[in-house]
């Protein structure tokens, strides 16, 4: 049988990104309905994940230097990206994204579990554990497709 890590090698498109209330009620999406990402694992045991909300607004100016404190929120706001070492747990279908560096500076030097399904030619990954999202405990729920 093929292991965890070897399935995911590769380099997979978004196909959804939703979060899921733990008591229950209605599912959001943080990157909005067509978000865009890639999420790359590596052989050498490093994978890199980006995700965008396709919605967003260009910058007045070509130089991100020059931003205004509205287009760093907008830009902070509909992007996701991080980077780091994976480990996975074939008994549990789990896989460990060590964040290396991070856009969300709280991250970086986190280690987040994600549980790992395989569906109908889809990788679907979720948070191990709930968290708080616009007060209220919610898991997310991704599903890629291989590039």
């Amino acid at each position: 049988m093929e292991s965890l890590f070897n399935k995911l090698i590769g380099t997979w498109a978004l196909v959804e990104f939703i979060e899921v209330p733990v008591t229950g009620g209605e599912m959001t999406h943080p990157m909005g309905k067509n978000p865009k990402g890639l999420i790359l694992y590596n052989p050498d045991g490093y994978m890199s994940a980006q995700i965008m909300d396709t919605h967003r607004i260009n910058f007045h100016q070509e130089r991100w230097t020059n931003a205004t404190p509205e287009e760093y929120t907008q830009e902070a706001s509909t992007y996701l990206a991080y980077s780091g070492p994976f480990k996975t747990d074939d008994e549990k279908q789990i896989v460990s994204h060590r964040m290396y560096i991070s856009l969300f500076p709280n991250w970086t030097g986190q280690t987040q579990n994600r549980i790992v399904h395989f569906k109908d030619g889809f990788l679907h990954l979720e948070s191990e554990k709930p968290f708080n999202s616009n007060c209220q405990l919610v898991i997310h729920k991704l599903t890629w497709k291989r590039v």
